[in-house]
């Protein structure tokens, strides 16, 4: 099979010099120039066609074949990358050839080189050392990449300006040059190349008797060439010549480095023979703590009696006895503590308090344990003799039991759990018992509902709140419907934005008939003879009236679309924290919007200390997880919060089998010249501007630089505030295609929701649209709540085809399933906004697939947007950055980049 450049397979051809090999690319097409014929060495003696090509040429073709579909090309393509680094690395020494000429090769090799080489050696396929030898057997797969890396090495410095810049031909020109009189140099030089070695310390007790606080250091070789080969130094020096001339040197120039980070090693270096060096107990408490660590750094292994145990370990407990309190709502709520103690344990097996006294008593760093000697760390035996740590809350030990972490003077440590709590752990942690569905409720359940009502029955019976961030449309509002019905316990306080007020009073009328309703909205508000029934009201109402709200123990409180409080600094979420209640729901579609803050900010409403302060929880979670430093941060947390968050999306295997296709298209347009000419002058004129300013006043202008720049692309009159009878057609890209897209539609008799971030924008999209001929209405955050629930029954009555909407104001709780398409006009910074947005047609009862568009200025800081919104999507949902703040932070050259007007490619 050909692979790229019209070669096939490939294998490497060593001579005499190495850098007159060369590369054989077989079965390579006819028509290759410099075709010919080889025969390989397969199990049976082939001809093929074939391409020899020198070391210098085949270089370059061997660096684009990683991705061919032959092995060996890919085997090779490897090899030549990993040449060149060490090359890069300066691994290239002087030396000569058996007939005395000179060559170069690579080295000297560390260790790790030298095993990563000998394993990559192993995995060369047989194509790649199918060459013409004698005998026709296979060479050895190890010499033949190791003369490889010298090919690579003695090719590469070879130049006619090395020549002429070193005034010497040999070493430098690429014709070979004997030169016998520097034989005694080269093999010198070349002594280490794949001969040198590594220094290890081993540590010995005389006799094996660990109780006389004697030891010893005995410093081994190992050889770099053959990591089977090591001896004591004793041997070294007493003549064993397997490690090469300068093997010596090497273990005096290591020593050196060794005593230079820890000064017992010193008397090693005055010794006749190098060999051991005797150490007391500061001096094993030391290598325990510090030293090991230290030598490592300077390439010194230390190596522990293999009869001397090192595997304790510490764990802290946390636990409250076997029986479970008798109202965990109360004791959750309440003051009590938990013992929290450190847990030691060896070779996984918890000590006895027994043990663990005698490990606290002890003074050496060897201790007798379970009949045998065990190495102790003197911060273990601190924890040993001081077990005891600060208690925990309920809540706080629950946390550390799920995340099974927690940290203890700044050290992360695991969590064991035992008794009562362990058990509680399992019990948040598996499938939620099957439930009947409650009495009174007007509807069947999807078997998704059913889990996750259930999951809301087990997470309030025990005082602990959830949020539920399914996807919209999924039916969140009918599962908090049955809950109320199942729970029974007080009235229910539903907090929404204002457009969800209708939606809320006909489900409720419609799912649990004959359930009282009342809205706690508007100038007549009351809460008079409240009974067992639902109370809904605004987030507004509840910001300026949260008096009589407060005065209620609800016995559920709901927040929908919760990320209206993800601020937890705002007025409103600090007066949604003054209402009392029994148990306590979030609901949500994007539980993270933009950073892991409001992910805090929502569970620390529905589960208070779940996750810390605010500053502790950015410390531990978001830093680590939002930087990527920590990889099993993102892991931890997720366990974490995994029992009160649920979430499912509509993707999900057996979520909503039902629901149709939805496609997604990205719809670049064409700046107008005066787009073009606008977008220019802006950007010198407010780059200028920043340029020139710092702190508060230059994230200001980088604000009003982006805000300025999504104008220009959606249409000059709205950047320029033009009068209404301003014209518009002919003046922006993206109304044209607009009226192409609505031209299709419309003809499909389809209907169409046309999202944008500015009232403005949908302004004048309106009237050009009226001027058209084409029926619109327009729903923004200024529109009357009774108004917008007309507004939503004209559009799903069919009466108008085309629905613009505000994306703040109607990107949540609309059900607008007549829609078979969305256009969003202009991008927001988060697509979890736009596809909140998208979900008002994409959802349960949407029978048609649904088409969504995106528009997007080409060139402009739109299409750089869209590529940074791709990546964001395939982020984790923990891990999302800091959309538009974030921008605020770029440099001016940066920022430049993000801006600058790019031609059409």
């Amino acid at each position: 099979m050909a692979s790229h450049d019209g070669f096939g397979s490939v294998a490497f051809e060593p001579k005499n010099p190495p850098r007159t090999s060369g590369f054989v690319f077989w079965n390579a097409e006819r028509n290759t120039p410099g075709a010919g014929e080889v025969t390989v060495a397969l199990p049976e003696i082939t001809t093929v066609p074939c391409v020899r090509l020198p070391m210098a040429e085949a270089l370059p073709a061997l660096l684009r074949l990683k991705e061919s579909d032959d092995d060996s090309a890919r085997f090779w393509s490897t090899a030549a990358t990993a040449a060149l680094k060490l090359a890069e690395a300066g691994r290239l020494l002087p030396g000569l050839t058996e007939s005395d000429v000179d060559a170069w090769r690579a080295g000297p090799l560390e260790p790790a080189d030298a095993a990563w080489l000998r394993e990559l050696s192993e995995a060369m396929p047989a194509r790649a050392r199918a060459i013409p030898s004698e005998g026709n057997l296979l060479p050895a797969r190890y010499p033949l990449l190791r003369a490889f890396l010298d090919a690579v090495a003695d090719t590469l410095p070879r130049t006619p300006a090395a020549a002429q810049a070193a005034g010497v031909k040999a070493f430098a020109a690429a014709p070979s040059h004997r030169v016998p009189q520097l034989r005694d140099w080269a093999a010198e030089v070349a002594a280490g190349l794949d001969s040198g070695v590594r220094v290890s310390i081993r540590i010995e007790a005389p006799g094996d008797d660990f109780t006389i606080g004697r030891f010893s250091g005995v410093v081994q070789v190992h050889s770099l060439a053959d990591p089977g080969v090591l001896a004591d130094a004793a041997a070294l020096w007493a003549g064993d010549d397997r490690f090469g001339p300068r093997a010596r040197i090497d273990v005096m120039l290591a020593l050196r480095r060794a005593a230079q980070v820890w000064p017992p090693l010193e008397p090693l270096l005055g010794a006749a023979v190098p060999d051991e060096v005797g150490l007391g107990d500061t001096d094993i408490t030391e290598l325990l703590t510090t030293a090991a660590p230290l030598l490592a750094t300077a390439g010194i292994d230390v190596h522990w009696p293999a009869d001397l145990a090192r595997d304790l370990s510490a764990k802290a407990v946390v636990g409250g006895g076997d029986a479970p309190p008798a109202d965990l709502p109360s004791f959750f709520a309440g003051g009590t503590l938990l013992q929290f103690d450190w847990q030691l344990a060896l070779g996984g097996a918890p000590l006895t308090a027994a043990e663990m006294d005698a490990l606290a008593e002890a003074h050496r760093p060897v201790v007798r344990l379970r009949d045998q000697w065990v190495l102790v760390d003197p911060a273990l035996a601190a924890k040993a003799r001081d077990r005891a740590l600060k208690p925990l809350t309920p809540i706080d030990a629950l946390g550390a039991a799920l995340s099974g972490t927690t940290e203890i003077d700044g050290e992360r440590v695991d969590v064991l759990t035992d008794g009562w709590l362990a058990a509680l752990r399992e019990r948040l942690l598996a499938p939620p018992e099957p439930q009947a569905p409650p009495r009174g409720l007007a509807a069947t359940l999807r078997d998704y509902q059913m889990r996750g009502l259930q999951w809301l029955t087990a997470m309030t019976s025990i005082g602990l709140g959830g949020c539920l961030a399914d996807d919209m449309g999924l039916g969140k509002t009918i599962t908090l419907i049955s809950l109320h019905l199942h729970r029974a316990d007080g009235p229910t306080l539903v907090v929404c934005p204002a457009s969800l007020l209708g939606n809320w009073e006909r489900e409720i009328t419609k799912f649990a008939p004959g359930v009282p309703v009342r809205r706690f909205h508007g100038a007549e508000r009351s809460l008079e003879d409240l009974g067992d029934g639902f109370v809904l009201t605004t987030y507004g109402t509840l910001r300026v009236d949260p008096e009589p709200l407060g005065s209620v123990h609800w016995g559920l409180l709901v927040a929908d679309e919760a990320q209206h409080v993800k601020n937890h600094r705002s007025g409103t979420a600090k007066a949604l924290r003054t209402l009392t209640s029994s148990a306590r729901v979030a609901l949500t579609g994007t539980p993270v919007e933009n950073n892991l803050a409001e992910l805090w900010a929502i569970l620390d409403w529905t589960t208070p200390g779940l996750l810390g302060t605010m500053a502790d929880f950015r410390r531990v979670w978001a830093k680590p997880v939002e930087s990527g430093k920590d990889p099993e941060a993102a892991e931890r947390l997720s366990r974490l919060v995994r029992p009160f968050l649920l979430r499912r999306r509509k993707s999900d295997p057996g979520i909503a089998p039902e629901l149709p296709a939805k496609t997604e298209t990205d719809r670049p347009v064409t700046l107008t010249a005066e787009q073009a000419a606008l977008y220019e002058a802006t950007v010198r004129e407010l780059m200028a501007e920043i340029a020139g300013s710092e702190g508060i006043a230059r994230r200001g202008r980088i604000v009003k630089l982006l805000t300025g720049l999504k104008q220009i692309c959606n249409h000059p009159a709205q950047y320029l505030k033009e009068p209404s009878d301003a014209v518009l057609d002919g003046r922006s890209g993206k109304l044209e295609l607009l009226d192409e897209l609505l031209g299709t539609i419309l003809a499909e008799d389809g209907a169409v929701l046309v999202f944008t971030q500015y009232v403005a924008m949908a302004r004048l999209l309106e009237r050009h649209l009226a001027q058209r001929g084409i029926g619109t209405q327009l729903l923004h955050g200024g529109t009357p709540v009774p108004k917008r629930e007309d507004l939503v029954r004209r559009f799903q009555a069919g009466e108008v085809p085309v629905f613009l909407l505000s994306l703040k104001a109607a990107g949540t709780g609309l059900n607008l399933t007549r829609a078979d398409h969305v256009v969003h006009y202009d991008r927001w910074w988060n697509p979890a906004v736009e596809d909140q947005a998208t979900d008002r047609a994409y959802r349960i009862g949407q029978t048609r697939p649904v088409q969504v568009h995106r528009l997007i200025a080409e060139g402009t800081v739109e299409d750089r947007i869209a590529a940074m919104l791709r990546e964001k999507r395939a982020l984790a949902d923990a891990v999302l950055a800091g959309g538009e703040a974030a921008l605020t932070e770029l440099t001016d050259e940066e920022l430049a980049d993000l801006v600058e007007l790019r031609s059409r490619r």
